[in-house]
């Protein structure tokens, strides 16, 4: 695919007889609206690319919070199976050493 802009400048230095001054300008206008286009265009992706990233950021940082406090619960949980364990067996032996 050949570009048609560069095509014309190509044939302007070749030739400068065989394109007017109207016809560059009216391509550098053209040319011109186009890279403004393209480059909107970029930065549009540019711009959700970061507003998803964000997102992704403050998704993680809700799964490791959401992580954090499970593991919590569950040594908070264990803590209780084991005292309940150290309960019991205390209150089983004073009952063999009270009988």
């Amino acid at each position: 695919m050949r570009n048609k802009h560069i095509e014309l400048v190509k044939k302007w230095l070749a030739d400068k007889d065989s394109v007017s001054r109207d016809e560059l300008i009216d391509e550098l206008v053209t040319n011109e609206d186009a890279a403004r286009a393209a480059y909107d265009a970029a930065k549009a992706v540019s711009e959700a690319a970061d507003a998803a990233y964000d997102v992704a950021y403050a998704a993680n940082v809700d799964a490791y919070a959401a992580a954090s406090d499970a593991y919590a619960a569950y040594v908070a949980a264990d803590d209780a199976y084991e005292a309940g364990s150290d309960v019991s067996y205390w209150v089983k032996r004073y009952e063999e050493l009270t009988k």
